[in-house]
């Protein structure tokens, strides 16, 4: 028999405590494009474009975002997968903003949707997946 709040409730086992993020839970952030995130300022490219590679990062802090509230003391995300679509140019002083949504959860395994957009249209979106790690335990297998 499932769980009465299965379908609004995940529990992670992480071995720290308990921790819970809700199916639906969306953030959004924003940013504004200037001379530092451009193809051209990062190398993606030679124009004076929101860079791709800074499209993707401001969806993952989305995602970041959507669990600052639910991790308990030492955990964290990383980001496990992720698959986008960029579909339209953005200028020097447009505002960009990133929206995530959790869809899905298994265990410590999260997945999100991902839009982004310039105010008047969908820029870009995709899929993202990102897994509830014990920081320290995480940064210790790196030094091993």
């Amino acid at each position: 028999m499932p769980h009465p709040f299965s379908d609004k409730l995940s529990v992670f086992q992480g071995g720290i405590a308990e921790t819970r993020v809700t199916l639906g839970k969306t953030a959004t952030v924003t940013t504004t494009v200037d001379k530092t995130n451009t193809a051209k300022a990062v190398g993606s490219g030679n124009l004076d474009v929101f860079a791709t590679p800074m499209m993707i990062a401001l969806m993952e802090r989305a995602a970041c975002e959507v669990l600052s509230d639910a991790l308990e003391s030492g955990q964290s995300s990383v980001g496990a997968y992720i698959s986008v679509n960029h579909t339209a140019a953005s200028p020097v002083g447009t505002t960009i903003t990133a929206t995530a949504t959790i869809t899905s959860v298994n265990g410590r395994k999260l997945e999100f949707d991902l839009l982004a957009s310039d105010g008047e249209r969908t820029i870009g979106d995709g899929k993202h997946i990102r897994m509830i790690v014990d920081s320290k335990q995480f940064m210790a297998r790196l030094k091993k």
